[in-house]
């Protein structure tokens, strides 16, 4: 997350994105008209090399990046923004691309400053098909199902959703870009060939080949956001443990208030209380031998169900933990009804610019179970990724093209360009340099014009004129990342899971929620698992393994 201008509703949109629990329609089974074994697992492939990374040399973080997975802070706003495209992309033609919305619906090409801006720049023009959050589904299942021919020329495939098939549809319908980004090849994209090899490997290989460009996220996903002096307050401390956190929840918690906000479909915020335990909310981890073994199926996820229900029963969570969207829940936390919420942390940025709150932002150090330190939540690498329509080369280079300028880096003129728009019309400079939205910021950007999710330089740490905010928020990471426990499916290809996937995590959500709740009681967890499994859970864990050696 980068300092992108954002309305307030955009604000509370792109806020809630870090955790929606998102389920595909079961009708979009139905609209695949691809069947058969298709090849798209990498086992027995001969693997294309991601692309061969090369950083970009503009300005110098003022808090250093680790290999570990630790983001770049800046405290400041670049002085001397660096050049990043050498020369004007698009050759005047007409590009259509499709991208998901967390925003409102832009205004119109002819009206919109910053959609003109951007189209001189790349020397294209644009024909946007925005689709809203809530539609992105159902349209996405119209376009898979469609004439190839009426394919937009850049899609955008967003990682929140399963769609059915999906790796089926990429490898019949879109460009191999294996020749264009493979190895040293990418060097002709020189913003392309800075995004980092995590982010290439957890979108993943189809069949072998590489077909996207993947939008960069950091390591840190799920994250309990605090309001910090209630929970300082209410004695909260370093190296607490499951004990501790329970004695500190139920302490912020009185009157109208409650210490733990969740929304609905986030299985009262089990991200972060699985990663605490030990594991992947219903994600895979792999044993040396390849094996791969399911969160689902482990000790420690079944004891956090209980820990949690233990959370519940104490009053801790706000009433509305299973009925309220987390637009409303953000709200509340907000106002300081709720002293936390889960949230991806990528989101921090809004948190700090709420101009409303009355309290200081902090995502929550995790505790430690069972006699064990705890863990953050390691998210996918990839926002999503990005997928062109089959051309001719000439065509396929051109987009290229549009999509390096569009992933500049922070600290360059293009950057500034896609995210802020014009100086004078979109943006003024605060003390600092920072560019600062003027009302027409508030609605023509990146946001409501999600360019963002076409392409997008590697994310940094940057809050305009809050240093420390950077300093605490990279602090943080310092501490934490090297903790981090990944989902071991992530970039790797199962023919069950894309089929089967979105149902089976159903099964195991409504589950856990209703344990939770008190609707269910802990013993049926693990006939759910034994469901899960039956069904489907052991061939994915078979399917992912075969992915896995293949890769490796």
């Amino acid at each position: 997350m980068s300092g992108t201008p954002l309305s307030r509703r955009a604000l509370m949109r792109t806020a809630a994105v870090g955790s929606l629990a998102l389920a595909a329609p079961a009708a979009l089974s139905a609209c695949s008209t691809e069947s058969g074994d298709d090849g798209v697992s990498n086992a027995g492939k001969k693997l294309a090399p991601w692309p061969t990374y090369k950083a970009f040399s503009g300005p110098k973080p003022d808090l250093a990046p680790t290999a570990e997975g630790v983001q770049p802070g800046y405290t400041s706003y670049p002085s001397d923004l660096a050049k990043s495209v050498s020369r004007t992309p698009g050759d005047g033609s007409t590009v259509k691309v499709m991208t998901i919305s967390f925003g409102v619906p832009p205004k119109g090409r002819g009206e919109n400053r910053f959609w003109q801006a951007v189209e001189k720049a790349l020397g294209v023009k644009i024909e946007y098909t925005v689709i809203s959050q809530p539609d992105y589904q159902k349209k996405m299942a119209t376009v898979m199902a469609g004439d190839p021919g009426e394919l937009p020329d850049i899609i955008n495939i967003f990682s929140g959703f399963a769609l059915p098939r999906e790796a089926q549809f990429v490898q019949r319908r879109a460009e191999d870009l294996t020749p264009f980004l493979s190895g040293d090849a990418v060097a002709d994209y020189p913003n392309l060939a800075n995004i980092p090899t995590e982010a290439w490997r957890d979108m993943g290989r189809i069949g072998g080949r590489i077909y996207g460009i993947p939008l960069e996220r950091p390591l840190p996903g799920s994250t309990l956001w605090l309001n910090q002096e209630s929970f300082a307050a209410a004695g909260m401390r370093e190296g607490w443990t499951d004990q501790d956190f329970a004695a500190v929840a139920k302490k912020g918690t009185g009157g109208k208030k409650y210490a733990l906000g969740a929304a609905e479909g986030s299985v009262f915020g089990d991200g972060f209380h699985s990663a605490a335990h030990g594991v992947h909310a219903r994600g895979w981890s792999v044993k040396k031998d390849g094996t791969f073994l399911p969160s689902a199926a482990d000790e420690r996820y079944k004891q956090m169900l209980d820990f949690q229900l233990r959370l519940r029963k104490a009053g801790s969570y706000h009433p509305d933990a299973t009925s309220s969207a987390q637009p409303e829940m953000i709200d509340l936390y907000y106002n300081g009804t709720v002293g936390s919420i889960q949230d991806g942390f990528g989101g921090y940025l809004p948190k700090f610019l709420e101009k409303g709150r009355e309290f200081t932002p902090a995502p929550a150090l995790p505790y430690g179970a069972g006699g064990e330190p705890g863990g953050i939540v390691g998210a996918r690498r990839s926002f999503g990724y990005t997928i062109l329509k089959k051309a001719k080369k000439e065509r396929i280079q051109l987009l290229l093209r549009v999509l390096d300028y569009l992933a500049a880096p922070f600290g360059s003129k293009e950057w500034e360009l896609v995210h802020y728009g014009l100086e004078g019309t979109h943006f003024t400079r605060a003390k600092d340099g920072s560019p600062e939205p003027n009302d027409l910021g508030q609605v023509e950007n990146n946001t409501n014009l999600p360019l963002k999710y076409l392409a997008e330089g590697p994310q940094v740490l940057f809050v305009p004129g809050m240093p420390d905010a950077v300093k605490a928020l990279h602090a943080w990471q310092v501490k934490t990342v090297p903790h981090a426990i990944r989902n071991a499916s992530y970039g790797l290809q199962s023919r069950t899971f894309t089929s089967q996937g979105t149902t089976l995590e159903t099964l195991l959500k409504d589950t856990a929620t209703g344990i939770i709740a008190g609707r269910k009681p802990l013993s049926e967890w693990d006939a759910a698992v034994k469901t899960w499994r039956q069904r489907g859970g052991d061939r994915m864990a078979e399917e992912f393994a075969e992915d896995y050696a293949a890769n490796t």
